[in-house]
């Protein structure tokens, strides 16, 4: 038997302590609401199952939404993967970010090890990662910007352009950075000096990575036409879950303001990414009550019942669907799945190190005590 089949069997017990966890997770979702509903329970024996539908439709949206991102991203970089996979590993990476401890890691070395085995590069794949999350977040404060904006508060357009030119001029630095490489690894070789002098290393120490690298980074192309459709896409993903949550107000019978829902929007999701507890449990469904209560104008009742449904979809019924995916495409191990788990492992561990967040120094042996 091979160490990594003896690993496997020695560790059978892990899989079923993490579906427990789950089955945990998604009864305390469920416990800790209830109680809360018991106001809210004469919307929710009243509610408009056509707007539930319309709920689970948007957030199926904006989750292909994002399948797209992630899809020309991968494109740019000369990676061609059908639309079908794409939402697929986005399914998977996205119940493990929802339900498991520290989700965040396993999810994107998840996603990282799909890419690789798609045929991107390290490089092509860790980009793809970076820039799919920077356009997410882009897109969720430009929706708390235009929210803050509608309400009438202080937040004036040239704060609203500042915010669109720095998305712009993202897009564009890292579009620039992929067709000049010549003129930015000349940059980078002289901070590289600097700081192996600094660190008292080697002066070129380093160079035949940052070749490698630069080397992959001519591969990807964020032309216009891409860049135009990863900005669409990002409209449709985030537009999308904010529709859903609309659309949760109104099965539940409540008439929320457009503004205020956009601020209670993006309130939720930037507290969902403190990881605090898998999928924010608790601290974000208290931040959607809040944010429907304060700015979109629904009563309490409204606020809690529709904040469940919401939360129902976008995060007990996501979940068990991206499980599911994974359980039918994904949980064959594969042979080259370890390579691509210390591959990433390994990059973690080098921006750690480069961060000053690790030190891998060897450390003195003790002193012998007295005898």
């Amino acid at each position: 038997m091979t160490a990594q089949g003896e690993t496997r069997r020695r560790f059978w017990w892990v899989k079923w302590v993490l579906g427990v966890a789950l089955c945990a997770l998604l009864i305390s979702e469920g416990y800790y609401l209830w109680p809360r509903l018991h106001e809210s329970w004469k919307n929710l024996t009243e509610i408009h199952w056509g707007w539930v539908v319309a709920c689970i439709w948007m957030q199926a949206i904006s989750m292909s939404g994002y399948g797209r991102i992630q899809k020309q991203l991968l494109n740019a970089g000369g990676v061609r993967v059908s639309q079908r996979k794409s939402v697929s590993v986005v399914y998977g990476s996205t119940g493990m970010a929802l339900t498991l401890p520290a989700g965040q890691v396993f999810s994107t070395a998840f996603t990282y090890r799909q890419t690789r085995r798609w045929g991107a590069s390290p490089i092509v794949a860790s980009w793809q990662l970076v820039m799919s999350g920077v356009v997410a977040t882009a897109g969720l404060t430009l929706l708390g910007v235009l929210g803050a904006l509608l309400v009438g508060s202080r937040v004036g357009p040239v704060k609203l352009i500042v915010s669109l030119g720095a998305v712009v001029l993202l897009v564009w630095a890292g579009n620039y950075v992929a067709k000049h490489p010549g003129t930015i690894e000349a940059v980078v070789r002289r901070i590289l000096h600097l700081v192996n002098r600094i660190r008292h290393r080697a002066g070129d120490r380093g160079e035949d990575k940052l070749a490698e690298i630069v080397g992959q980074l001519e591969l990807v192309d964020l032309g216009r036409r891409d860049g135009a459709w990863v900005a669409a896409w990002a409209v449709v993903h985030r537009v999308a879950d904010v529709a859903c949550l609309g659309a949760a107000c109104y099965a539940v019978g409540a008439d929320p303001r457009i503004a205020g829902l956009l601020l209670a929007f993006a309130a939720g999701k930037a507290v969902g990414t403190i990881p605090f507890a898998p999928g924010g449990i608790v601290y974000v469904d208290a931040t959607l009550i809040y944010g429907l209560t304060a700015f979109a104008g629904l009563p309490a009742a409204q606020a809690v019942a529709a904040a469940f449904v919401y939360r129902l979809v976008s995060f007990i019924l996501v979940a068990i669907v991206g499980w599911i995916v994974f359980a039918f495409l994904f949980r064959k191990p594969q042979a080259d799945d370890a390579e691509y788990e210390k591959e990433f492992e390994q990059q973690r561990r080098a921006r750690l190190l480069d961060e000053g967040l690790l030190d891998e120094r060897p450390k003195p042996d003790p002193e012998p005590g007295p005898a």
